[in-house]
């Protein structure tokens, strides 16, 4: 006899992106989703305004993006016990980004990855003080330094 299984619910991604003034942001995170969504992991966007609609206009047929929130919002449900994940990656390239990825650490059961970015980035990453993985390099307009780090962690594979 076999034994019995109990079918697990699908894993769970949410991608908290930040300001989108640093071009390589919407360019990871459509490829975080795409490599998330092959691995039979449904992945959430949670942005703001900009960040958003810069990510429907990249795919305006919805080819890789799914499900899409304000950013806020998936905090109040996450917050209020509504709603979790089993892995959450923060988009940072400034302060504000850590004070979101240090927020998700408090309130979210999933695993914590940073990704960290930009000019500044070294700076930022000496900042991160609470328990996450944390993936960083100097992109800016190349996302292939940021694209590398990520494949080397293959958080898909966790």
């Amino acid at each position: 006899m076999e034994p019995d299984t109990i079918a697990q619910p699908p894993k769970t991604a949410l991608l908290v992106l930040g300001c989108p003034q640093v071009p390589v942001q919407t360019s990871i995170a459509l490829y975080l989703v795409s490599r998330l969504k092959s691995a039979g992991i449904t992945p959430v966007i949670a942005g703001n305004k900009a960040a958003n609609t810069l990510l429907v206009v990249a795919d305006p047929d919805r080819h890789y993006l799914g499900e899409i929130t304000d950013l806020d919002r998936a905090v109040a449900q996450i917050t209020e016990k509504k709603r979790d994940f089993d892995q959450c990656f923060v988009f940072i390239h400034n302060d504000a980004g850590i004070s979101y990825a240090a927020t998700m650490g408090v309130i979210s059961k999933a695993t914590l990855y940073v990704l960290v970015y930009g000019e500044h980035q070294e700076d930022i990453v000496q900042q991160i003080t609470f328990p996450c993985i944390k993936m960083a390099a100097k992109a800016v307009h190349n996302p292939l330094p940021l694209k590398k780090v990520i494949d080397e962690v293959a958080p898909w594979a966790a």
